[in-house]
């Protein structure tokens, strides 16, 4: 039986990240092997995606849910990595990566927090020249 066909992230939802992702300095935005992700140097610090059957995901492994679900990957560390990790949802810890979180995006999402979320992943992966320049 041959795989559905890949469904990708809805454009509303990947420019909402992207307003905030390619703000930060030197970030940019390219097509991944599903989704896009944004990066900063070689290191992905957003990564907005569909889970669905007939394709690997972390998500799907972790909570059974089988219907197609919209999730973005980000970078975390210290005190907010493991609230983040323990929360519960829309969070979800993939096993792949000990700095990884993931988050469902659906109807419920609050927008700051994604761009909060995001901007601290970029803080995670950015060098620290490029972090200056965000201030804080």
């Amino acid at each position: 039986m041959p795989r559905p066909p890949r469904i990708e992230p809805s454009g509303d939802v990947v420019a909402r990240i992207a307003a905030t992702a390619l703000a930060l300095p030197d970030a940019y935005e390219e097509d991944a092997w599903t989704g896009v992700r944004w990066r900063i140097r070689n290191k992905t610090f957003a990564h907005v995606l569909v889970a669905q059957e007939g394709y690997a995901s972390a998500y799907r492994d972790l909570t059974g849910v089988t219907e197609p679900t919209t999730v973005l990957t980000f970078r975390s560390s210290g005190d907010e990595l493991f609230a983040l990790g323990n929360a519960g949802p829309p969070f979800f810890k993939p096993p792949w990566s000990p700095t990884v979180i993931g988050m469902v995006l659906d109807d419920d999402t609050v927008w700051d927090e994604v761009a909060e979320l995001v901007t601290e992943s970029y803080r995670f992966c950015a060098p620290q020249k490029l972090r200056h320049r965000l201030g804080q």
